[in-house]
């Protein structure tokens, strides 16, 4: 990937796309190429070849999926493996179509058993029953991983797939309807913090442990990975690469880190009766270490949340509140 190339960033506006666009842009990357929803709908198979047709990238980074938190994959199944699968499909065998050199598929850490080992290896894929929750979401994800690694067996196509932890920072979604845990519990505390809550109310037990990483240090990771690594090198076996910042923490845990950070200091209450999700998820990132990469030092979760906190309670995030 040279500074010079034409980058397609798929889902620029979104947590990922955005850190990727930061990171490339830091790293000297002069030939950005990207396009919001109204611009190009990655659910039409024509208007993404077209697109292709018309603006031939030479890499392609794609970021943008239906996502959402528990309650949004459980209540939308239809939706999250249909708009993935399609999304997917447009851009990586339209790529493929269109000769793309270069291409990194972002998938989740949700692709894998809900009663995987710990940490996760790669090698955990399809070993055992998904987490129902998010089913629907996984499986597209899984196809997705395996079209990507498909390409490269058959037609080597230097496509890699990467799968990272749960991620927070910047242009997250923060709607408390259809956003992950951590993104829900800022805005939970802020508002509990605005309106003067004596208790603070979250779901679940509060005892699940989750690994979270900063979307920098993703995009840090996904950039050096296509700087520095050959797809073509890795073993037929190894379908995607596992990226985390290697620590975990309860949900519990969590909760009190982020009042501590907003400064609420009301009453936290859990909610049993709503579900908990995966009991455990840290990924294992001792492939990501072998290929070189190392998380930032400097960038701890708790300094990540005080910088997503600021960036959600600027005025033009708290419109909404």
């Amino acid at each position: 990937m040279l500074k010079n190339s034409k980058i397609f960033v798929a889902g620029h506006g979104g947590l990922v796309g955005s850190a990727l666009v930061r990171r490339l842009t830091q790293g000297g990357y002069t030939n950005i190429v990207t396009r919001s929803r109204r611009e190009l709908d990655l659910l039409h198979k024509e208007a993404v070849a077209e697109f292709y047709l018309r603006e031939r990238p030479e890499v392609v980074i794609l970021a943008a999926a239906r996502v959402g938190g528990i309650h949004a994959n459980n209540t939308q199944r239809a939706d999250f493996i249909y708009e993935n699968l399609m999304i997917q499909t447009n851009i990586v065998w339209g790529a493929y179509q269109a000769g793309v050199k270069q291409l990194v598929f972002l998938g989740s850490s949700c692709i894998y058993p809900r009663n995987a080992p710990q940490p996760i290896p790669e090698g955990a894929l399809m070993a055992g029953s998904l987490e129902d929750t998010n089913q629907p979401y996984a499986m597209a994800k899984i196809a997705g991983i395996e079209l990507v690694n498909s390409l490269r067996r058959q037609h080597g196509c230097r496509y890699f797939s990467v799968m990272p932890t749960n991620l927070y920072g910047p242009n997250d979604n923060f709607s408390l309807e259809n956003s992950h845990v951590l993104p829900a519990l800022i805005r939970k505390v802020v508002e509990a913090k605005a309106q003067g809550r004596e208790d603070l109310v979250v779901w679940g037990t509060g005892s699940p442990l989750r690994e979270f990483m900063h979307s920098d240090a993703c995009a840090d990771a996904i950039v050096y990975l296509l700087e520095n690594l050959d797809p073509l090198a890795l073993p037929p076996t190894c379908s995607h690469i596992n990226i985390g910042s290697g620590q975990e923490i309860s949900i519990l845990e969590l909760t009190r880190l982020i009042a501590r950070v907003v400064g609420y200091e009301g009453r936290i209450v859990q909610d049993t009766s709503k579900p908990d999700g995966t009991p455990r998820k840290l990924v294992d990132c001792s492939l990501l270490a072998r290929l070189g990469w190392r998380h930032p030092e400097g960038l701890t979760l708790e300094r990540g949340i005080r910088e997503t906190v600021e960036w959600f309670t600027t005025t033009e995030n708290l419109r909404g509140l």
